[in-house]
């Protein structure tokens, strides 16, 4: 059965946040609180420009859903149905934002860029996880996914919108490449910010950091990892974004998909591109969903020079509008493109010189991000610059882009999330009690058990 659209609202990683309503405002008065939140007077967040504090009960997805604490519309599409999450976390939360001069974030009804999350559970472990938003979704888009989990843990944790969010991401910035520049620094702000505010409420910084994300949130652990090392003690890359000056990257890969969906391109050429023999029953709905607005709105952050009209101000007013590719996206040949172009990419582009641990995984039916052109190069790249000991690189048999597609394939797509969480301890115990994770290898399910739950990596 093909997905539905609004079954997942255009779902992860393409970009469709600013279609959804805003949540509703911040109110004064946070709901009534059955902990006493010791610490929260001494909280204040470094550097921001607007932040609120409230002492919640439980700030796991299930308790937040409906309040203005979370935003549940952002996160649809990322799990599969059926997905176990712990509840039970009380503590602080403070939303807030950074100074910033873009207002593509409409959450809370503040119109204003560089928003975050921070959650302090009242039973601390010692340990922060840092995130960013997927896609081009907002900080609360991985609470079900991350949050959840990792702050019944008893983990501080925060999350940053990147600095812009939604289809139109790309008119943020003065020169090419500016609007994704600033997803590396508003995590690196965040970070630093987090740890002091980990030091105000607890009496001492943490022990541990991690940095953890999937999709655009998995580009940006690996671009920490190698440039911000000693903010950070590993990470779990869960499918980030492989952006290299000379390819491969996304503007290699998505053209001849847009080509494809156009009729210009054969399931040979598809292949060629990356896309993995077996995934073609994926890629009607790439073509309807993803493939033409991922396109043209990271063309247009990279390259907007290549076609002034398409996207031009607006990737669209309308869903059929802002899915809808740009003809000439399916002529882009990046290879040919000038030189400043390229130097674009280059300022945002990774080097496989990772100097923490990280534990990468890739579902080898990605349509979106081919593993064969994104995690597999990676890896590479990370053996290449002497890092391999570092590096652990899991391809998940079955697994896609987005869990929410196993809802309508569940013989065919197995959700990624509990190899995530699996990969998650894995990380924690090499760090914290040096035991090393599985080598590489494939993860395949195993039969009989709940595979929307249960993922071992060995």
């Amino acid at each position: 059965m093909r997905p539905r659209l609004r079954d997942l609202t255009l779902a992860a990683l393409v970009l469709a946040a600013s279609a959804l309503a805003p949540a509703p405002a911040l109110g004064q008065d946070p709901p009534p609180s059955a902990t006493s939140c010791p610490g929260a007077a001494r909280v204040s967040v470094p550097g921001a420009e607007r932040q609120q504090a409230a002492c919640l009960p439980d700030m796991t997805t299930a308790a937040l859903a409906g309040t203005p604490y979370t935003d549940t519309a952002d996160q649809a599409g990322l799990a599969a149905q059926g997905t176990h999450n712990p509840t039970g976390a009380p503590g602080v939360q403070i939303d807030g934002y950074f100074p910033d001069t873009s207002h593509t974030n409409p959450e809370h009804g503040w119109n204003h860029d560089a928003q975050f999350v921070i959650r302090l559970p009242d039973h601390w472990n010692g340990g922060l996880v840092v995130t960013g938003a997927p896609g081009n979704r907002k900080q609360y888009s991985t609470d079900a996914l991350i949050s959840d989990q990792v702050v019944a843990a008893g983990y501080a944790y925060a999350a940053t919108d990147k600095g812009n969010t939604g289809p139109d991401f790309y008119r943020d910035g003065r020169r090419p490449g500016d609007a994704l520049a600033e997803w590396n620094a508003r995590t690196t702000q965040l970070t630093r910010a987090a740890q002091r505010v980990v030091h105000q409420r607890y009496g001492t910084t943490p022990r541990r950091t991690y940095m953890t994300g999937i999709s655009n949130g998995g580009y940006l652990t690996r671009w920490q990892l190698e440039h911000q090392p000693r903010l950070y003690d590993g990470g779990v890359d869960w499918e980030g974004t492989l952006w290299t000056a000379r390819g491969p990257n996304p503007l290699t890969v998505l053209p001849t998909a847009v080509a494809y969906g156009s009729g210009a391109a054969t399931p040979s050429d598809m292949y060629a591109a990356g896309f993995a023999p077996g995934s073609e029953f994926l890629w009607p709905y790439h073509q309807s969903a993803y493939w033409g607005l991922t396109q043209k709105v990271y063309r247009a952050v990279f390259d907007p020079g290549y076609d002034p009209d398409c996207p031009g101000a607006s990737a669209g007013s309308s869903t059929a509008e802002i899915l809808a590719p740009c003809a000439s996206d399916a002529r882009y040949d990046y290879a040919r493109r000038p030189a400043a172009v390229h130097a674009a990419v280059a300022r945002v582009g990774l080097t496989g010189a990772i100097e923490r641990p990280l534990l990468t995984l890739h579902g080898d039916l990605d349509t979106l991000l081919p593993i064969a052109t994104d995690s597999a190069v990676y890896d590479r790249m990370v053996r290449a610059a002497g890092s391999g000991a570092l590096h652990r690189f899991y391809t998940v048999a079955g697994g896609n882009h987005v869990d929410g597609l196993h809802d309508s394939f569940p013989d065919r797509v197995r959700p990624m999330l509990p190899c995530y969480r699996s990969a998650f301890a894995a990380l924690t115990a090499w760090v914290e009690h040096h035991t090393p994770p599985p080598s590489d290898r494939v993860v395949r399910p195993v039969p009989g058990t709940d595979s929307v739950n249960t993922c071992p990596l060995r």
